[in-house]
């Protein structure tokens, strides 16, 4: 059995598709699910049972749950928004110590997610490299409760050396439509973009980038998820690593991207960023990917350009993975 937090969320829900296109569905999905549309990333997938979140934290306590041969775990608050730090400190630290030390206990691999928050505005760059990770500085409670657990590893008994972090950078793809406020940029813009060829981003207050030429390391879902099942196919392979590209790319790019996938005139229209978001805002991300290269993953990711392509077809109809 396989138990995988998270597994009814964006990337929990795609790498529930790739563990089913691997023909893997020994997979105890576990999640929070209530009024938002989250299910719909279940609909088509192979489990063996869901549990909820509560539920299923209550029963690891008690020493309920059958032993399983790995803990993926994707599940906690990814808004970067919210004010109630004891929120993040619950979902995002607390329950991720429980579930470490469980795994542990029971001696099987864990493997979880980080954040490329974590980093904060990158002036100490985006390398993963372990003897670096107690200096960064993230710039919002997200960022910091994701920080929070990576130390905790780190300090405690050397339990980094146990598990793999992955540090995901901007995701985006197919699933994610019920994240609100959090979807990438292409989801939210879709419609705009194919009925109406406008795109609305953010004007620069930096001045080292022009508007639009903030740059992100965007990497699409599917090579995400190839490069998580290559961790989970070789447990030996522990530490914190970084899922980019490795490529940064502008936020103009994006939306040129857009344009030439809906077959539209590129009109790119800059607007005001909100003042909550300008002292948090990352003006540039890119991957440094080493780790995971030296751990032997070798697979080439795929271009902005070809990404944003794929992702409109899904979007299209609203489709999933």
């Amino acid at each position: 059995m396989i138990i995988l937090t998270g597994g009814a969320g964006f990337i929990g829900s795609c790498f529930l598709w790739k563990l089913n296109q691997e023909g893997i569905k020994d997979v105890l999905v576990v999640d929070h699910l209530d009024k938002d549309e989250k299910w719909k990333n279940l609909v088509g997938k192979s489990y063996y049972d869901y549990i909820q979140k509560n539920d299923f934290f209550n029963a690891v306590i008690s020493r309920q749950v059958p032993k399983p041969r790995v803990i993926v775990h994707l599940g906690a608050c990814s808004s970067t928004t919210l004010t109630d730090a004891n929120y993040y400190i619950k979902n995002n630290y607390e329950y991720s110590k429980v579930l470490a030390l469980w795994a542990f206990e029971l001696g099987i691999p864990f493997i979880y997610a980080s954040s490329a928050a974590t980093y904060g505005n990158g002036e100490l760059g985006y390398d993963d490299d372990l003897s670096k990770i107690k200096d960064l500085s993230p710039l919002n409670m997200y960022g910091y409760s994701k920080h929070m657990f990576d130390l905790w590893l780190l300090s405690n008994n050397n339990y980094i050396n146990k598990t793999a972090g992955i540090k995901f950078f901007n995701v985006f793809g197919p699933n994610e439509y019920h994240k609100g406020d959090m979807r990438s940029v292409i989801c939210k813009n879709y419609d705009e973009v194919s009925q109406n060829g406008l795109i609305k981003l953010f004007k620069s207050y930096n001045e080292n980038y022009p508007d639009g030429g903030q740059r992100r390391d965007f990497v699409y879902i599917k090579d995400v998820v190839d490069a998580m099942y290559f961790l989970f196919q070789n447990p030996s392979k522990t530490g914190i690593f970084n899922l980019g590209t490795g490529k940064s790319r502008t936020w103009s790019d994006v939306a040129k991207s857009m344009f030439a996938a809906v077959g539209k005139k590129e009109n790119i229209e800059y607007i005001d960023m909100p003042d909550y978001l300008k002292a948090k805002y990352q003006y540039f991300t890119e991957a440094k990917m080493d780790n995971l290269r030296k751990a032997g993953y070798d697979k080439p990711f795929m271009e902005l350009e070809d990404s944003v392509k794929d992702y409109c077809s899904y979007l299209k109809n609203k489709s999933y993975l």
